[in-house]
């Protein structure tokens, strides 16, 4: 009875280079994702806010002030309006010069769904460049 040879053949040589196949594939497909997303995520919301230390005024040509109270009504510069004054107010600022800075005050206890309107009805009127005004902290006491 014959079942085969009886000699041992050595096995071949272990492979001492890395397959760099795989890394490279899923390193392309990540550069892929990151270059559709990337675009996508800075086009939720449009905001210029100011550059300067903490709440210092910035020193831009020409801003309109709009305001939120607690209560929800709108203040546009000293002046209290209705919505639909605010609204063609807002827009013929718009119309006059694009680049117009909006600076928005708002009390801390508005809702953000209220803040997120009045921004909201500022971009649709035309005018992209809003600045949010905060008050500086009170100086600590020794």
């Amino acid at each position: 009875m014959a079942f085969g040879r009886l000699e041992r053949t050595s096995r071949p040589p272990p492979m001492s280079d890395i397959n760099m196949t795989p890394l490279i594939d899923v390193m392309l497909v990540l550069l892929v994702i990151f270059m559709i997303t990337a675009p996508l995520m800075t086009s939720s919301l449009k905001l210029d806010l100011p550059k300067s230390d903490a709440a210092k005024p910035t020193d831009t040509p020409q801003f309109i002030s709009v305001a939120l109270d607690p209560q929800g009504v709108l203040h546009f510069g000293d002046e209290v309006l209705d919505l639909p004054a605010f609204t063609a107010r807002v827009a013929e600022a718009a119309r006059k010069n694009p680049q117009t800075e909006v600076q928005l005050r708002a009390d801390q206890s508005v809702p953000y769904g209220k803040v997120a309107e009045l921004i909201g009805l500022v971009q649709k009127a035309g005018l992209n460049r809003i600045g949010f005004v905060t008050q500086a902290p009170a100086p600590a006491k020794p």
